[in-house]
């Protein structure tokens, strides 16, 4: 979630069809100018180019605009598509995504105000001491404000955008139509299964009674654990489009990057860790790795955790061979690595032998930095560069990614949304130890 200090107050569109003549609109409006720009480039003699046409500012401009201020699901898949955490999707598409990401506006309090009196008893307001209109955070689905219990009770209240739910479904056609018309993808890329599970995960990500249960466990799974403070779960005002949870302070985890280099180790250690009990301990996990959703307390040292939306259960079957990814990797056989990333769908059959051979090549490239580097350094390694060119490279070779299994695309997001966060820290980590523990 973003600082709603930092926002707009404007009207979620509510209504499914409000919501499906908006989307369809602006995808018209965008394949209008489109098809102008192209008209005048056939008529002075050239070749359309059909990123170009795409990309101008003004389509840029009206395209996140429009998404920033419909929220839901049009912007959520904005937001996943353009993570810096293993893009689907190529860089130029992700340009007109890219600013979503801080760009949550929030509802006006008479909106508010209605979804609460709509989801709360009548007369709930006499229950409350203090309500703030203002947010002190807005994200693509939800908003949250501080709020304090007549009984003593700080709260933190996430309130669902009116509509979102309802219109997940046309919403997230409409956005697939964006991207397809966009001729962005690459050719023989399967774009419906990803907006198929993108479907799936919101409509549970939507609902919040859910959420607070998976709030819930992670607060009981981290109970005895000094490193980390979850928010508790408040039963009583908490809805299917309402999560009242008990309010905990904390400053941004990118705020730790001024701390101790002690400090920032340990940090990044705890969410390394936290990460690989996830997988190979607990089989659940929360698998968003955006950055608002860690907290950092100077005070105590302890790292809050928020936003359980995306929590998913991981199959054991799944964990295993996770497990000989990185058994193989570490002790660099290559060999057995290569059929581990083919039995978790990293690799098929039909994926040709060039591009194998790359693959191969790239995932030796991480192995090897994390073999050989006790502690590893996030701040000094030049990894991710490397993997960036090698990446880049196969794109240009023709490679068309294979349908690769939701769960191993989460976990591979959560894992590079770890990387960014150590190397944001410029942490020194015993990955390696962390690792081992688990093999």
């Amino acid at each position: 979630m973003s600082d709603g200090t930092k926002a707009r107050a404007i009207p979620v569109p509510a209504g499914r069809i409000n919501r499906l003549a908006r989307m369809g609109g602006l995808t018209a409006g965008v394949a209008g100018r489109m098809a102008l720009g192209g008209a005048q480039a056939l008529g002075r003699g050239e070749r359309p180019d059909m990123r170009g046409l795409l990309l101008t500012p003004r389509n840029i401009t009206r395209v996140t605009e429009q998404l920033a201020q419909m929220r839901g699901a049009a912007m959520k898949i904005g937001q996943l598509v353009s993570m810096d955490t293993g893009d689907i999707l190529p860089p130029e598409l992700a340009q007109i995504m890219a600013r979503l990401r801080d760009d949550a506006h929030t509802m006006p309090p008479a909106q508010l105000k209605k979804v609460l009196a709509e989801n709360w008893p009548k007369g709930w307001l006499g229950h409350f001491e203090t309500f703030d209109v203002r947010p002190i955070a807005a994200a693509s689905i939800g908003q949250v404000h501080r709020a304090r219990t007549k009984d003593g009770r700080d709260l933190a209240v996430k309130v669902q955008y009116p509509g979102v739910a309802d219109s997940i479904d046309s919403d997230v056609a409409n956005v697939g139509a964006l991207i397809r018309m966009s001729g962005l993808l690459p050719k023989g890329f399967e774009l419906a299964p990803y907006l198929e599970q993108a479907r799936l995960q919101l409509h549970e990500e939507t609902d919040y009674a859910l959420e607070g249960r998976h709030l819930a466990r992670f607060g009981a799974l981290l109970a005895d654990d000094a490193d980390f403070v979850v928010p508790e779960v408040q039963a009583d005002w908490t809805t299917d489009s309402i999560l009242a949870m008990s309010f905990v302070h904390g400053t941004p985890i990118e705020a730790a990057a001024d701390a101790s280099q002690d400090v920032r180790d340990r940090i990044a250690r705890c969410l390394i860790a936290l990460t690989l009990r996830e997988v190979f301990d607990w089989g659940v996990m929360q698998s968003d790795p955006n950055f608002a959703n860690y907290r950092w307390q100077a005070d105590t040292g302890r790292i809050v955790l928020l936003d359980f939306g995306a929590t998913r259960d991981i199959a054991p079957d799944i964990a295993a061979r996770y497990r000989d990814l990185l058994r193989a990797g570490m002790e660099g056989a290559m060999d057995r690595a290569e059929i581990a990333a083919q039995d978790l769908g990293l690799l098929t059959p039909a994926v040709a032998a060039e591009h194998r051979a790359r693959i191969l090549r790239m995932m030796a490239m991480v192995f090897d930095e994390l073999r050989d580097h006790d502690p590893f350094d996030f701040a000094a390694t030049d990894l991710p560069r490397r993997m960036q060119r090698e990446g880049e490279a196969l794109a240009r070779s023709g490679f068309v990614p294979p349908p690769v299994p939701i769960d191993v695309l989460y976990l591979q997001r959560k894992f590079a949304g770890m990387f960014l966060l150590a190397s944001k820290l410029r942490a020194r980590v015993d990955v390696r130890g962390l690792i081992a523990a688990h093999l």
